[in-house]
């Protein structure tokens, strides 16, 4: 197959580290892949003097370059110009994925020389900050769609009449994320993902945090993010490490005995299954896709959205458990991220595309 993903603005972030593995993986199963995205747009001089005056560190334009994409050796094409994407930027192709919102608008416009139109949906992008109803219009176009969890494919085919989305869950890659048999910590750790993005809960977290901080008062709290805290006073103890290299967040992970998701909405929850890869339970809340891989009581707990009380009742429980008990909800939650991988999904995305290709119901977008 000839295959485009058509991506907004390449970075290190997790959905577009998805993307990119699909990108690799595609490729070494004998296809031919392109990555086109729009002429990158440095941030320029009066913007990084905000964010230096917002205590956040200048980025250099190697820095701004960074993304997943290179990481993994797969090669971007540039457009000449900025947004939007143009249909004569983009190769004739079998199917063009859409891997953004925005990007779904651009690729609406493109002939259906590019390929069958796909929509590759990581998460419900309607939170602050998204021109909402812009959003929700490119779930309900006739695109096909692809998706990582269960939920998502109940919400597309309910709130927006999509027929029959794929499922293909994501993995994790057991090259960089894994750990050998390990105990608990001497010192009772706890991680976190950490972000000012409000949907990712971190309020709720320091709050179940302070609350265990009192019960436990050696409790070590370790977290890592892409950037440093502005909006957010996070307390001395917390232990955060910014941007740290990929290779780096094994050692996270590793240090913790509880990993704690308090998000409100998660496409996916990918660093719940990477903690889990590294021997890591999680508490986390019924957040999306943290319910496709936390099995209630077996390899963590679930509890609901803002339950600051039950997540701090179920991290004090699991942070005191047992060597014998904390290691076998380790073990389970480590066999959970093993019984999958990124070449099982790959495979599973490939299937996908070709079904969509020999479908027959051509889907016209123009």
């Amino acid at each position: 197959m000839k295959i485009t993903f058509i991506m907004a603005n390449p970075n290190m972030s997790g959905g577009d580290r998805v993307c990119a593995i699909y990108a690799k993986k595609l490729i070494g199963l004998g296809h031919q892949v392109n990555v086109v995205a729009p002429k990158k747009k440095n941030l320029s001089f009066k913007q990084q003097i905000k964010r230096v005056l917002k205590g956040e560190k200048w980025l250099s334009r190697t820095r701004q370059g960074q993304n997943h994409f290179t990481y993994l050796g797969v090669d971007i094409v540039y457009a000449d110009k900025y947004f939007p994407l143009m249909n004569s930027s983009v190769p004739d192709a079998d199917v063009v994925i859409a891997t953004w919102w925005e990007t779904v608008e651009w690729v609406q416009a493109f002939s259906n020389k590019k390929g069958k139109k796909v929509y590759f949906i990581q998460h419900h992008e309607t939170h602050i900050g998204q021109p909402i109803e812009r959003v929700k219009n490119t779930y309900r176009l006739p695109f096909y769609k692809i998706t990582i969890a269960k939920w998502l494919v109940s919400l597309m085919e309910i709130e927006y009449g999509a027929n029959a989305p794929y499922l293909v869950p994501n993995s994790v890659d057991h090259d960089l994320f894994y750990a050998n048999l390990r105990e608990k910590q001497k010192v009772p750790t706890i991680g976190f993902l950490f972000s000012e993005t409000l949907f990712k809960g971190v309020d709720v977290a320091l709050k179940v945090i302070g609350n265990l901080k009192s019960k436990i008062p050696n409790l070590r709290v370790v977290a890592f993010g892409s950037k440093s805290p502005v909006n957010i006073q996070l307390p001395e103890y917390v232990e955060l490490s910014i941007n740290p290299a990929q290779e780096d967040i094994r050692l996270i992970y590793q240090q913790c005995d509880l990993w704690l998701c308090c998000s409100v909405i998660e496409g996916f929850g990918l660093t719940i299954l990477e903690a889990m890869a590294c021997r890591t339970p999680s508490v986390s809340t019924k957040c999306g896709g943290a319910e496709d891989i936390v099995e209630d009581g077996v390899n963590g707990y679930l509890c609901d959205v803002d339950d600051v009380r039950g997540l701090t009742e179920a991290s004090f429980e699991l942070l005191n458990f047992t060597e014998e008990e904390w290691l076998g909800f380790s073990g389970k939650a480590n066999l959970f991220a093993k019984s999958y991988s990124w070449d099982t999904a790959a495979k599973l995305f490939e299937s996908s595309l070709q079904n969509i290709l020999d479908d027959n119901d051509v889907l016209l977008v123009e």
